[in-house]
């Protein structure tokens, strides 16, 4: 499909050409979203951003989520009831868990990135980058 990131960058900045009008704004997902977005960044001559985001799994069983948790001005949360509910899992592990998760985002968004701020995406068009199919 592509031969690297650099690549897929490269090519998807094409596809999205049509949105260099639309003052966009370009949202990687570390680590590997973030070499495809800075290509498609550069084509479209928007800014680049992080968005961070830690899967909460579950107690035993790490490698399935019962949710995510979002970094951003107003951090979000998103748990899945149905799986918490299956998992009998208590509501303070997926409270403790949330925080635990979103302190390690916090700690990658200081190293990522130090004291710069976040870039305003109110008005504007956000493209999601991603290196996952």
């Amino acid at each position: 499909m592509f031969q690297d990131r650099k690549d897929a960058g490269e090519r998807l900045a094409g596809e999205l050409q049509r949105f260099e009008d639309a003052h966009p704004v370009i949202l990687a997902l570390p680590r590997g979203g973030v070499p495809v977005g800075y290509e498609i960044a550069r084509a479209l001559g928007a800014p680049l951003d992080l968005v961070l985001v830690r899967k909460i799994g579950m107690p035993g069983q790490p490698e399935l989520a019962l949710g995510a948790v979002a970094d951003g001005g107003h951090p979000e949360t998103v748990i899945n009831e149905d799986v918490v509910a299956l998992g009998h899992v208590p509501p303070e592990y997926v409270e403790e868990e949330s925080k635990r998760q979103l302190e390690e985002i916090e700690r990658r968004r200081q190293r990522y990135l130090g004291e710069r701020r976040r870039i305003d995406v109110k008005g504007r068009t956000a493209i999601v980058v991603d290196d996952g199919v």
